[in-house]
């Protein structure tokens, strides 16, 4: 009853993003080349926002997850929804990437 009140209101469990990078999940850095270059996790694909409706093939695996990340996770919502309106199914938006870094480090 609970889990189904739970689900009716959105409310989901927190992502395990170490989980996620674990069992390959691609993370996506949507800053610029010159933020990316300032510092970015090791593995993250760099795609500019800008860019990504360019390059929307992050996975021929729709159902592969794929974090996005950015500087505050503005950003990565923006992503995140494009590319769900591509078809990919298991996107999550992992915020700023340094936060998104300490998530799968520790």
């Amino acid at each position: 009853m609970i889990n189904k009140l739970k689900e009716l209101l959105g409310i989901k469990p927190p992502v395990d993003y170490s989980q996620l990078v674990k069992e390959g999940g691609i993370i996506v850095d949507v800053r610029t080349k010159a933020e990316y270059a300032g510092g970015h996790i090791k593995g993250s694909k760099n795609i500019p926002l800008q860019s990504l409706n360019a390059n929307p093939n992050i996975s021929k695996n729709k159902d592969a997850p794929i974090i996005t990340c950015c500087a505050s996770g503005m950003r990565s919502a923006s992503a995140k929804s494009f590319l769900k309106s591509k078809g990919y199914t298991n996107v999550h938006n992992g915020g700023s990437w340094s936060n998104l870094h300490n998530k799968i480090s520790s």
